[in-house]
């Protein structure tokens, strides 16, 4: 499959170009890169002295990205690793802080589309589910190898499923009798723990397990969590940092990390004045997140789910 695959339309193109104010001799990051959508529109709106730095931990993303901005090299550096080690990546390029960075947290057409990377319910292959391929830990030990209580808690929590329970049993009852090691496999033991009923009205029955494994697998929410409040002190004064998710449990801690930076104070309500010295990291730019339009909504299902949300550092 040509490379140029990966470059699916990018979401809230238009929003994120606007919220990310972009300044001519700034310095951009893209955390998540893909196909290097985002990133074409931003690299073409910085001059010479403007410097872009795109993270993606998928080496397919990283061949589709390099080939897309290949025009404006001298300005763009790419990275195969995770955002979470932002920080590093820009110190070890003598950068210490950003004007912005977007992070778009979907999983790209391209991955999903892909059969033998193992993402989709939809094909038949190998439970894998890794963004990084350089990672040894595959959906399919996570399936295989986690305990029923472990399972229970990844499909509930993560996939908000309320027959998590039942899922969770199913799999290890299944798999003490063989190995759970495809999607096939793995979608007919979903199928079993549903109530028929239940089945033929709500979806297909394993979306919320598939994205519950593939979350875990990434640890997608953890880095999330574990990340951003670094990706915030990273700001330049008036910088922003920019993200796009697409389901509530993204968007939850989006929208709490974001608003605790903003208003930090712990002390009790009834105190006259804040004594415990938090001081605010900069401003929730959007209220409400920011949703595709209908234009785009009509060209790009993908986009129904996308909210984005922008936090801004002091002036």
């Amino acid at each position: 499959m040509d490379n140029m695959d990966f470059a699916h339309i990018p979401v809230l193109l238009d929003e994120v170009i606007t919220g990310l104010e972009i300044k001519a001799d700034g310095t951009y990051v893209d955390g998540t890169l893909g196909g290097g959508g985002h990133a074409y529109e931003i690299v073409k709106r910085l001059n010479d002295k403007g410097r872009f730095i795109g993270i993606d931990q998928d080496d397919e993303a990283i061949k589709a990205a390099g080939k897309r901005l290949s025009n404006y090299e001298d300005k763009v550096k790419i990275v195969h690793d995770n955002y979470r080690n932002t920080k590093n990546i820009l110190s070890n390029l003598g950068i210490t802080a950003i004007d912005g960075m977007i992070l778009d947290l979907g999983v790209s057409s391209h991955q999903l589309d892909q059969t033998e990377r193992g993402f989709s319910y939809n094909t038949d292959t190998v439970l894998d589910m890794r963004m990084d391929r350089r990672q040894t830990l595959r959906a399919m030990e996570i399936i295989n190898e986690y305990s029923e209580r472990d399972l229970y808690r990844i499909i509930r929590d993560y996939g908000e499923d309320k027959f998590a329970k039942n899922i969770a049993k199913f799999i290890v009852r299944e798999r003490q009798e063989k190995p759970i090691e495809t999607t096939s496999h793995l979608n007919e033991i979903i199928k079993a723990a549903i109530p028929f009923k239940l089945r033929v009205d709500g979806g297909h029955p394993s979306k919320r397990t598939f994205q519950a494994i593939r979350i875990e697998c990434n640890q997608e929410l953890t880095i999330l969590e574990n990340t951003l409040d670094e990706l915030i002190d990273l700001l330049k004064p008036g910088g922003r940092l920019l993200i796009i998710s697409f389901h509530s449990l993204e968007d939850r801690i989006v929208k709490q990390i974001f608003k605790r930076n903003e208003n930090p104070c712990t002390c009790p309500p009834n105190f006259p004045v804040c004594a415990c010295g938090n001081k605010s990291r900069g401003t929730v730019i959007t209220r409400k997140p920011i949703k595709a339009g209908k234009d785009e909504l009509e060209s790009n299902k993908r986009a129904g789910s996308a909210k984005l949300r922008i936090f801004e550092a002091p002036q």
